[in-house]
Order: structure tokens, then sequence, then C-alpha cells
């Protein structure tokens, strides 16, 4: 009888004993997905590891990676390792001066709880990131230590995407890399000035140098793969990076010489753009957010740096270092450049005719491979997916031009601004996994 009680009593000890620790893991996610909202570099996988037995599979098509206002869901965890930071980023919300809850997941929490996520068919891969936890060194240990957990102990073969912490061991970096799909270093903010005045601990080189690696890495992985087909992949989604936009005075010309240089130096996939958000000291910052359009318009700058064949010089010089809230950078390109239109599509090469606004990359190469069976009409370009009411003013198709490229340049811009207005983006917020608006996260189911 005694023995029974014993037993009884021991397995109810266990069962509160793992309601606790459930509960405690729970309170982690909630402070540290929150924290992890702010960072902006989740994107589409743009990688291939297909399963072999494990679990999961990355494919490069994409993922979907976050909740948003429409209802679309998410498919990736996004969370920190940690905020408990040991830098002071005046910008930042995990800063060691900020007020709040502060949590730290081990590496065998975080590796159950994603794959106990995968299981319930809520996520597809996981968003790394944390804040300094004594060290670099140290932080970037116990990320590596859940990767590992990940692949090797439960078989995890989805998209893992990494932050490589400034300041780490080129050794760590290396074995994260092995690790996840995509790795990423945030540069955080366009000048070296700004970084010593809001990111005390932070300096340019701590932030390059693991950027030179990874790229340097990653073209001695491509060509080790020419050469022995089972050699270990690193990152094979490249790396990328995130700048905050209005939290320190740089225009919009020097954002984007710099992320120029980044793409060709660095060979980032992709440079994000976070519009500051006022949740740091205050004394050292703006007190108000920059627009969320100036952050979209920065997209739409890098979108002609990466598939259009601008420069950034191009885009903004000295004369207007900041690009117009009411244009779309292409349009403004253009108005500034009567000379070079209209743009005629049935003869012109496929560089004339990528610089035509409301043309995208594969209208552009619909329109080449399209004018050698007949003469393109405005009729064909709208029907091959040219936006005609901005198109119409640069381009000549057979039969002429359209009347409003004959119409005043003031009046094209009024009409050119009616057709970039981007509605939704006055204002915003970021949302939290655990939103209570069902309306948003859920769609309203």
């Amino acid at each position: 009888m005694f023995a029974i009680c014993s037993k009884g009593c021991y397995n109810g000890r266990r069962r509160r004993r793992r309601e606790a620790e459930e509960v405690d893991i729970w309170k982690k996610l909630a402070i540290l997905s929150d924290a992890a909202k702010y960072d902006a570099a989740c994107t589409s996988s743009g990688a291939s590891r297909r399963g072999t037995g494990g679990l999961g599979n990355a494919v490069s098509c994409g993922i979907c990676h976050s909740f948003a206002a429409d209802g679309r869901c998410i498919a990736l965890l996004k969370v920190l390792m940690s905020n408990a930071c040991v830098g002071d980023c005046r910008y930042c919300q995990s800063r060691c001066s900020a007020d709040g809850p502060r949590a730290t997941f081990t590496p065998e929490e975080l590796a159950e709880l994603t794959i106990s996520f995968y299981r319930r068919n809520y996520i597809e891969g996981l968003f790394l990131s944390s804040a300094i936890v004594r060290s670099p060194d140290y932080t970037m240990e116990l990320m590596i230590d859940a990767l590992a957990r990940l692949r090797h102990e439960h078989g995890f073969h989805g998209y893992i995407h990494a932050k490589a912490i400034p300041g780490a061991s080129p050794a760590l970096v290396e074995r994260l890399g092995l690790l996840a799909d995509r790795l990423s270093v945030n540069i955080e903010l366009p000048s070296e000035a700004s970084l010593r005045r809001l990111a005390p601990h932070k300096t340019k080189a701590s932030i390059l140098a693991p950027m030179a690696q990874i790229r340097d890495r990653a073209v001695q992985g491509e060509r080790e793969l020419a050469l022995y087909r089972g050699a270990p992949r690193f990152a094979p989604a490249g790396q990328s990076t995130q700048m905050i936009v209005g939290a320190s005075p740089e225009t919009d010309a020097q954002i984007l010489r710099l992320t120029q240089g980044l793409y060709r130096k660095y060979r980032l996939r992709r440079v994000f753009y976070s519009a500051y958000i006022p949740v740091g000291d205050a004394r050292a910052l703006p007190v108000k957010a920059p627009p969320l359009l100036r952050e979209h318009r920065l997209y739409q700058a890098d979108w002609l740096l990466r598939f259009y064949g601008f420069t950034a010089e191009e885009i903004l010089d000295g004369a207007e270092p900041m690009l117009d809230p009411r244009l779309d950078p292409k349009c403004a390109w253009a108005l500034r450049h009567p000379e070079r239109f209209p743009v005629d599509v049935n003869r012109a090469p496929l560089e004339e005719i990528l610089r035509i606004p409301g043309v995208g990359v594969r209208t552009a190469r619909r329109i080449v491979s399209a004018r050698r069976e007949a003469p393109l009409t405005f009729e064909g370009l709208k029907k091959l997916g040219a936006v005609t009411r901005r198109a119409q003013f640069f381009a000549a198709c057979a039969g002429g031009v359209q009347p409003g490229l004959r119409a005043g340049r003031e009046a094209v811009c009024s009409q050119l601004t009616a057709a970039c207005r981007v509605p939704g983006l006055t204002g915003g917020e970021q949302l939290s996994l655990f939103d209570q608006r069902p309306q948003l996260l859920l769609g309203g189911i």
C-alpha cells in the first residue's frame, strides 16, 4: 500500500513538474516571439533541401513567413534565442538598459518546440536570431547547439534562417553556416558614425568581417560541390542583411549607395529595410517613426538595383537625396529624363524596355518574344501584363503613341501620382504571435 502511494505521489510530482515546464516554455515563447517581430529579414527560402527519411523539406519556391493583416498564415517559427542582451543599442527593445521581461531558451527547449510545432503542421521552418547573451561566442554556441539538435537528433530538413552574431569567432560562423540554409548579419545602421552614436558596442569591422567570411565560404562551397557531389553545403540560400530606416539622419541616396556596394562586394541575396519603431531610448532617437511609405519606396528602388539594371546614382543624386513619396522610383526617374522616351517597344532592346514605367521583368521578356510574331499595340501590351496607365506616357507602339505622352510634365506627374498611390501605408503596427484578434490572424475563420 505504501509503495503504491509513493509511486502515485512520484507520478503526480513528475506530472506537475512537466506542466510547470510547459507553462515556462510558453511564457518564454510569448516574450521571445514578440521580441523577434522587429526583425524584417525573413523571406522565401531560396534553397532546396530534400528530406531523406527525416522531418521537413525546404523548397526553393518559398515559404510564408509571418502573420499578415489580411489573414495569410505563417509557416515559419520566428523567435529569438534570448532577449537578455549585454549591448545597449539605443534603438533596440532588448538593450540591457531597457525595462521588460527577459527570457532565454535552452537549446533543448528550442529544438523540442520547433519539432512540436512542425508536427502540429503550424510551421515549415525556423527563423532564429538572438540578443547577445554574455558574449557573441557564447550566444552562437547556444544557437549552434539548438540547430545541431534539430538537424542531427530530430532529422529536421526544413528551412532554417539563422542570424550570425557580429564579433563571433570565424569557426562558429563556419559551423552555423553548415547547419542553416541562409545566414544574415544585420548591418543595422547605414553609417559608421551612426553605429558609434546609437550602437557603441558594434563596429563596422565586426559586421563586415563575417559578411566577407560567408561570401568567401559560399564561393568555396560552390567549387567543392562542382568537384564532389557529396560536399557539405554552406548556407545554400546565401546571406542577407537588414538596415533600420529613420533612426539616423542618412538620406535615401546614402542608403541606396550602401545597398549597391553590399550587393556588389558581398553577394547578398537581399537587403531588408525596417522603418524605425520608437521602442528605444528617445533621448538619442527621433520621437516619431518615419512613414512606412519611405520603407516601401526603398524596397522599390532596391528592386530596380537588382533586376532592372539601374544604379544608385541614377535613381538618386546629390540634387535629390530622398525618394519622392508620391511616385515609385522608376516613374520619378523617367520624368527626370524625358529625352529617353518614348521607347518603341517593337524595336528597342530589352534593357530600354525594362526602363519603361509599368513594365516588369517578365512583361519585358514577353514583349521581346511576342514582337517577333506581330507588331505590338497598346492593347497587346496590356494583355502581356504591362500597366498601361503608367506605360502609356513613355512607350510607343504600332500606330503611334498614346495621347497621354503629349501631355505636359505636370499633367503627367499628377496622373502618375494617382496611379502610384499605395493604400494602407500611412500607418501600421507589428503583429504578435499571441495577438488576441482572430479577425486579423485567422481571417475571421
